[in-house]
């Protein structure tokens, strides 16, 4: 029988020479010391269960007092009367998968075989940049609700930001119901953040001056598909996937195929004539192929450096000072989204009398509550309709006083 464990008692603890050594408490049986040959002290509990003699690892000293160790070897042999296995548990814990695992899996299962490029690039960033490094190393079952909001309030500056974060963990926890990895979802009911209006179409005066910087940019292979995107009012996915094969030169037309639209649909787009004139300087002989290639073989996947670039050449960016490796850097960041050239492009057909019927077909709206949007631009269109019929009735009023 050993003596009562102690603060004294293992300072004393001499090291073996090979091995290690236990002592054991002469209270709570099974529970020890052990000691090893490099002097690494840890507390232990041997039990029996189910016929199998078991040890367990309570923690290390002195990282955990003699107090906290006796309490919690008091904790789990009431657990083992009880018919728990410490060891086991703590293994199947070990094989639980993480929040971290979770997004991995949504990664490779979810997101790359279903979603654009630039919704792809979005989540890996948020997941690599946000959620990793605050929760990802949280156990799925250890996530709470609190977790999460905790997480979204730290987001709180940029709102619109803070909220695509928690409805991609939204998406995330509701696969991972699906795929029997987690039974909740705490994601689920937590306020959003009120999100400004992010609307902005680029003025007149401002698509001239982003035009002449696209005129003097080095790499005008990425000066043409802006330049297309600005034409034609489409998606930059779409244009970066575009193939020479789906453009018709005689009906100045461009079929983009169901698996490159946002709605998973064939549209027939037709072209204007200064979007003819950019894709017949770029056409190449014997033409096939991406319009864009990528560096590494297949289609280009981001304008992102041109379009900062192109930006900040037209006066389209504020420039904000932060922290580099050795001193403080200046960092450009466009006023404007690369989308935003599709608002400017259907904003400037409203406000030019073009119904919303029409931009709608041109955008590839499948719903007319999504063209509404822009239905305030038709104000200006409307008022100089009712101005003509006000200039005809004041002029019949005028003939009719003279006669």
């Amino acid at each position: 029988m050993g003596k009562r464990i102690v603060e004294k008692s293992i300072k004393k603890m001499d090291a073996p020479e090979h091995g290690n050594r236990i002592e054991w408490d002469s209270e709570i049986p099974g529970f020890g010391v052990r000691v090893t040959a490099a002097g690494a002290m840890s507390f232990i509990l041997d039990y029996r269960i189910a016929g199998r003699q078991r040890r367990h690892t309570i923690g290390r000293h002195p990282e955990l007092t003699v107090a906290a160790a006796r309490a919690e070897a008091g904790k789990l042999r009431a657990r083992i009367r009880d018919g728990h296995d410490p060891m086991e548990e703590r293994n199947q814990g070990r094989l639980e998968p993480t929040l971290g695992d979770l997004a991995t899996e949504y990664l490779e299962r979810y997101a790359v075989p279903n979603k654009r490029p630039t919704s792809l690039r979005n989540d890996r960033q948020m997941i690599d940049g946000i959620i990793r490094p605050s929760i990802g190393k949280l156990r799925l079952k250890a996530v709470g609700r609190r977790d999460i909001e905790s997480l979204h309030s730290s987001l709180k500056t940029t709102p619109y930001r803070a909220n695509r974060v928690l409805s991609l963990l939204s998406k995330m926890f509701n696969l991972g119901i699906q795929w029997k990895w987690t039974t909740d979802n705490p994601a689920r009911g937590v306020p959003r953040f009120q999100e400004g209006k992010r609307e902005r179409w680029l003025t007149t005066e401002e698509l001239q001056r982003f035009r002449e910087a696209l005129d003097s940019y080095a790499d005008q292979n990425a000066a043409n598909a802006l330049r297309l995107l600005m034409l034609t009012g489409s998606r930059e996915g779409e244009v970066l996937k575009a193939e020479w094969e789906q453009f018709d030169f005689q009906r100045e037309v461009w079929t983009k195929p169901s698996h490159n639209t946002k709605q998973k649909r064939v549209e027939h787009i037709p072209l204007s004539g200064p979007a003819i004139k950019v894709l017949k300087t770029m056409m190449p002989n014997g033409a096939t192929g991406p319009l864009f290639p990528g560096a590494k073989g297949g289609a280009r996947v981001s304008l992102r450096r041109p379009w900062i670039q192109a930006c900040k050449a037209a006066g389209l960016v504020v420039a904000e000072q932060v922290k580099g490796k050795r001193r403080m850097i200046t960092r450009y960041r466009p006023t404007v989204r690369i989308h935003d050239l599709r608002h400017s492009y259907a904003s400037h057909l409203v406000s030019n009398g073009v119904s919303l019927q029409i931009v709608g077909k041109l955008l590839g709206h499948t719903q007319v509550s999504t063209t509404m949007r822009y239905a305030h631009l038709q104000d200006e269109t409307l008022r100089d309709a009712t101005n003509q019929f006000g200039k005809i009735f004041t002029e019949t009023k005028t003939r009719s006083a003279g006669s």
